[in-house]
């Protein structure tokens, strides 16, 4: 066994070349661990297992620097920096995060969750190395599919014209993105793989940076030696090596997509140990659009690289044929390209997860809304409950996007409403919409949703009452549904119940008739208090006598945490609401 003796990167170089690929195997049995019962990365940490020790087998990490994009392929990297516990022992799962994180390790330098953004930070290591007079290697590596990001194209740019020390980029090209990559480069990788490197057109060299090929990624003693080659460099370097994602397990080569990441599962079969059956927005989504697109050519369904997120598996994507584009891990362009399809007259629908949405602000802000094109935007995981790593969090999307000018966000509170606002923002011709996921799963409800939101900001009173309204605000309807009942119970209140439909204004007239004759009105959003639905709801109401409770999240990030844990911590659970309730009619 070499892995229990392996503390760290000084005991890794104890090893003979020829032993590196029996710690490989160690190594993937550890992965095959932690990700058989806990789930996670598995194809982006099987195709690195090679590349990670031989990375750490020639540089001096921490005083070399390695930045690895997303950081979701840095596992095998965990474990040779002292955290294979994470991975062999399962008590220890807990202690480590999916992704690099500083306060793990000396080895880590970024929390890093989002794509695209290795060559940059880790360009900054480097210049900032150079100021200070330090020595020291940095490497970036950077998979093919991040390479379609435009935050690393703008950071080859500055690295093949301004940084001119020693400076190191992997390129892991193992042809496979989450699902197929898309885009013009990726037809310059294959032109550089089939030609060894030697091809006469190169991305690379063309922003001025050096570069070396190695076919064999996954061979240990031949990725030595390139890196020790790069080493020696004294101006930025691109080292493109040709990886198999999933390398050491067959069904995760065979299917690169649906192994890209899995639930917990078993080995022999590759079968989940759960069975996650019944409906999910998904799946729901992707039948609509499917039907939608082959009733209207004018129907376009755009992603950043992220189809499984509304449902468009491999067989949807070849039925939709030119109505379904992915742009690559490129949302800003995304946002603006559907502006554009909106422009033109297109029913045009742009689907990723809520967290991705952020890098997007300026395109939503200046290309879409400004210009008032009808383009809509479908975000899953807009939720507390869902993802819940800190780098991956969407819970502050209301807070976000709800104050810009012309974006009318709804939030739908069961499945048939979902549908019914799909339906309407893709044949409405006057606002850019937003359109949220709940994260509570699917509900199904005998409530009628309405066909027509074209009444902007118009809420639904759902059961009429007094004294108390309780706006649930999507997720949290049914929290709201419950909240009324007990209220009823256990203080005899019939209360007013109000779907708000729209997080992003206010129902002024309903406002100010439920002034006649309420007390207090309780707000329920699925996300920041600051800047959120119920701070608006607040401040309208903040000279009348009427009484406001906003129950959110507080401004902060939170990682790996349990839902009811957070909703407990921030008072949204139904004792807590009656709790303060109670107060206040005293």
């Amino acid at each position: 066994m070499f892995l229990e003796k392996i503390e760290g990167p000084k005991d890794l170089k104890k090893l003979k070349i020829e032993e590196l690929p029996l710690l490989a195997e160690e190594i993937r049995e550890a992965l095959f661990n932690r990700l058989s019962k806990l789930g996670g990365h598995f194809g982006p940490n099987f195709g690195m297992v090679e590349a990670t020790i031989a990375l750490h087998y020639v540089f001096d990490s921490p005083t070399d620097k390695i930045v690895f994009d997303v950081s979701h392929q840095a596992y095998t990297h965990k474990i040779l920096t002292g955290r294979k516990d994470g991975y062999t022992t399962d008590e220890f799962f807990a202690g480590v995060s999916g992704y690099t994180n500083p306060e793990e390790s000396a080895h880590d330098f970024f929390n890093i969750g989002h794509t695209s953004t290795s060559i940059s930070l880790a360009s900054g290591l480097a210049k900032g190395r150079d100021l200070r007079g330090e020595k020291g290697h940095v490497v970036a590596v950077i998979g093919d599919g991040s390479l379609s990001g435009g935050e690393a194209l703008e950071a080859l740019n500055y690295v093949g014209s301004e940084l001119e020390s020693p400076f190191i980029i992997v390129v892991n090209d193992n042809q496979q993105s989450i699902a197929e990559n898309h885009g013009g480069l990726y037809k310059n990788l294959e032109d550089l793989r089939n030609s060894n490197g030697i091809c006469e057109v190169n991305l690379f060299k063309s922003f001025g940076i050096n570069y070396i090929y190695e076919s064999e990624g996954n061979s240990i003693e031949k990725l030595i030696q390139v890196f020790l080659k790069a080493s020696k460099e004294n101006s930025p370097i691109v080292v493109h090596i040709n990886t198999k994602k999933g390398c050491g397990y067959k069904l995760a080569e065979e299917n690169k997509e649906q192994w890209h990441w899995c639930v917990p599962f078993h080995r022999e079969t590759g079968l989940p140990k759960v069975n996650y059956s019944g409906e999910d927005y998904g799946s729901i989504t992707g039948e609509f659009l499917l039907k939608k697109i082959k009733e209207d050519e004018k129907v376009v369904v755009v992603t950043p690289a992220m189809p499984m997120t509304i449902g468009f598996d491999q067989e949807k994507r070849l039925a939709a044929k030119g109505q379904y584009i992915d742009v690559g891990i490129a949302e800003e362009h995304g946002v603006a390209l559907l502006s554009g399809l909106a422009k033109a007259g297109c029913k045009a629908v742009l689907g990723t997860n809520a967290t991705f949405i952020q890098r997007t602000y300026d395109q939503i802000s200046q290309d879409l809304c400004i210009n008032k094109n009808p383009g809509t935007i479908l975000l899953n995981y807009a939720s507390v409950i869902g993802l819940n790593d800190v780098t991956h969090l969407g819970i502050f999307t209301i807070s976000a996007f709800s104050n810009i000018p012309n974006l009318v966000i709804l939030a739908p509170t069961h499945k048939g409403e979902y549908l019914s606002m799909l339906e309407w923002s893709m044949e409405q011709q006057e606002h850019p919409v937003m359109i949220l996921m709940p994260g509570n799963g699917v509900v199904k409800s005998h409530r009628i949703p309405d066909k027509n939101y074209g009444e902007i900001n118009r809420f639904k009173v759902e059961k009429t009452g007094e004294k108390i309204a309780v706006l649930g605000l999507g997720t949290f309807f049914q929290l709201a549904e419950k909240i009324c009942d007990d209220l009823l119970e256990k203080f005899n209140i019939n209360c007013t119940l109000i779907n708000p439909r729209f997080a992003s204004g206010v129902d002024k007239p309903l406002l100010d008739e439920i002034k006649k004759n309420h007390d207090i009105v309780i707000t329920l959003e699925d996300g920041l208090l600051e800047g959120g639905f119920g701070a608006n709801i607040s401040s309208y109401y903040g000279t009348s006598k009427v009484k406001v409770l906003n129950y959110g999240l507080k401004k902060e990030f939170i990682d790996r945490y349990e839902v009811d844990e957070i909703l407990k911590e921030n008072r949204m659970t139904v004792e807590l609401i009656l709790e303060d309730v109670e107060k206040l009619l005293s």
